[in-house]
């Protein structure tokens, strides 16, 4: 087995957990990291074996896949270059910060072969991997991420830092295309916006209410299915879920009976699930867990609801005079 050569673009936190990943996996060998703060890029270098840079361009010619764990504003200029490199690229989400600039990389990752896998991580969730068979018809679902203030991720406003998880765990369970979309957002500690909430219609007859915050006081990731034949509750954080069905009535009784069960899944990894997938799409050439299709997915819905908060702020501004 060929030994496939590897960097990460970012040293922060996240950079430096896909950093890790690589180095685990047989086969691949951690060969540069990349971050403009230097003293950091050196730090995860030392660690990983890698040389250190500050200049992601000075990557071509020198590895065969990449991690993009930069800042998201950065991340087109960054993968399309790689992608023009000739390099696979794992990238991080958002896929982009327009719709315009993720459509380009997805036309320039396709025409050359090259393998673009978006890092929507709750599709390796344990989780969300034990529901794909559960999941049957939806025709509701709630979901909940709810975060305390840091200030990473606010180069973009919380639907592209927080919300796309959420966005991508719906269309991969439940694939539909939106016929409405009614949204709200509001900027509190940032420029662009903290708080949202959408309110998503689908030609499948699926409504998918989506609330979203990353100035909240407490972690919440939970999301719920209702469908014919049950309900379901995820807890993300807890990575149990739950699943209520209903039973014929006991003998004698008039009304059904709900049942319960709960799953508790084994504690997995999924991020280094994510890059072995990775790893592995562009050993096999295959297409990968997460295409740039899934995520322009995601980029659409995303800009779409932005689109709709844009109309509901200028329906309630105070008029002038």
């Amino acid at each position: 087995m060929s030994e496939l050569r590897a960097a990460v673009i970012g040293a922060g936190r996240l950079g430096t957990l896909h950093a890790r990943k690589y180095a685990a996996l047989e086969g691949v060998r951690v060969a540069a990291i990349v971050d403009i703060d230097r003293a950091r890029a050196l730090q995860l270098a030392a660690e990983t074996g890698a040389a250190a840079m500050t200049d992601f361009r000075d990557l071509a010619g020198q590895i065969d896949l990449v991690t993009v764990a930069s800042p998201g504003s950065t991340h087109f200029e960054i993968a399309a270059a790689m992608l023009r490199a000739g390099i696979d690229v794992l990238l991080e989400k958002p896929m982009a910060t327009t719709l315009e600039e993720a459509r380009e990389l997805a036309a320039l990752g396709a025409p050359a072969g090259r393998v673009l896998q978006i890092g929507h991580l709750e599709r390796f969730n344990p989780a969300i991997v034990r529901l794909r068979p559960i999941i049957n018809r939806p025709r509701f679902v709630e979901c909940h991420r709810l975060a305390p203030f840091t200030e990473r991720g606010t180069d973009v406003d919380v639907i592209l830092d927080l919300m796309v998880h959420d966005l991508d765990v719906i269309l991969s369970l439940a694939p539909s295309e939106a016929v409405s979309v009614e949204a709200v957002g509001v900027a509190i500690l940032t420029d662009s916006i903290d708080l949202a909430n959408a309110r998503i219609r689908f030609r499948s007859g699926l409504i998918a209410n989506i609330s979203t915050s990353r100035v909240a006081p407490k972690r919440e990731r939970k999301i719920r299915f209702f469908q014919p034949d049950a309900y379901i509750s995820v807890d993300y954080e807890a990575r149990r879920v739950q699943v209520y069905r209903k039973s014929p009535p006991p003998p004698g009784g008039r009304f059904p009976v709900i049942e319960a069960d709960q799953i508790d899944l084994e504690s997995g990894d999924p991020l280094a699930d994510e890059v072995a997938a990775f790893v592995a799409a562009v050993r096999t050439r295959a297409a990968p867990a997460v295409t740039a299709e899934d995520g322009l997915r995601v980029m659409e819905l995303s800009e779409r609801i932005k689109r709709e908060m844009m109309i509901e702020a200028a329906s309630h501004a105070e008029p002038e005079g």
